[in-house]
């Protein structure tokens, strides 16, 4: 992946495994956490400049906590927080797990918002006003998950929080190489809510990118 991305042009690449409660993805138990740092500082002095970052999806547990704790948290570079199991909630479930994973000092990404597969999952049902203004108040950065079958946030929520002050980052969900290439879904359909790249965290240069995950550590005091 990092090779993939080099080849592209790209400063860096954001590696975000499936945390451990995503056993049916062969999500993360801490040991391989551990064992996939090291590879990656190695890869690091390797591919010099070129930057891998640490990151995680980690799963938003029932009561909106996230599925690690908070010593293992720390060790990434940013963590995106996102719900996979137990889609079927009211959305007052839905709002409590969600506003919970924000408030996670931890989260700096909130991924794919309501979880919905376009033509064939609806998505469990939230307040999107009140979920922007909770990443608004949290300093936490909203998903737009380039994937073709997803495209969450719906754009037609972007102008909100653009008006809230928040950050999108428009992610390609990349499982392979081949998949890099489905941010340009994410592009397209954040122009439509004229989304510019000083609002996209994936626009950022690597400089920049990391000035502002150290500025969050520090605002979040972790």
């Amino acid at each position: 992946m990092a090779n993939g991305a080099i080849a592209k042009g790209l400063e860096y690449l954001v590696i975000s495994d499936h945390s451990k409660t995503a056993f049916y993805a062969h999500g993360l138990e801490i040991e391989r956490i551990r064992e996939q740092h090291l590879h990656i500082e190695e890869l690091n002095e390797r591919l010099a400049p070129f930057k891998i970052l640490k990151s995680i999806e980690s799963d938003i547990l029932n009561d909106g906590s996230l599925d690690y704790p908070t010593e293992i948290l720390a060790t990434f570079d940013l963590v995106i927080a996102s719900i996979h199991s137990n889609l079927k909630m009211t959305e007052e479930k839905a709002m409590l797990r969600l506003i919970n994973a924000i408030e996670n000092p931890y989260t700096t990404i909130l991924g794919h918002m309501t979880g919905r597969l376009l033509l064939s999952r609806r998505g469990y049902p939230v307040d999107h006003k009140k979920i922007i203004d909770a990443c608004a108040a949290n300093h936490v950065v909203i998903e737009l998950n380039a994937h073709p079958n997803r495209l969450d946030i719906d754009w037609r929520h972007l102008d909100y929080a653009l008006k809230k002050g928040v950050l999108i980052s428009i992610d390609p969900d990349a499982h392979s190489i081949e998949g890099f290439a489905d941010i340009q879904y994410g592009v397209s359909v954040a122009q439509k809510a004229m989304l510019t790249k000083e609002r996209n965290l994936s626009s950022f240069n690597l400089r920049e990118l990391e000035t502002f995950l150290a500025n969050r550590r520090q605002l979040k005091k972790i």
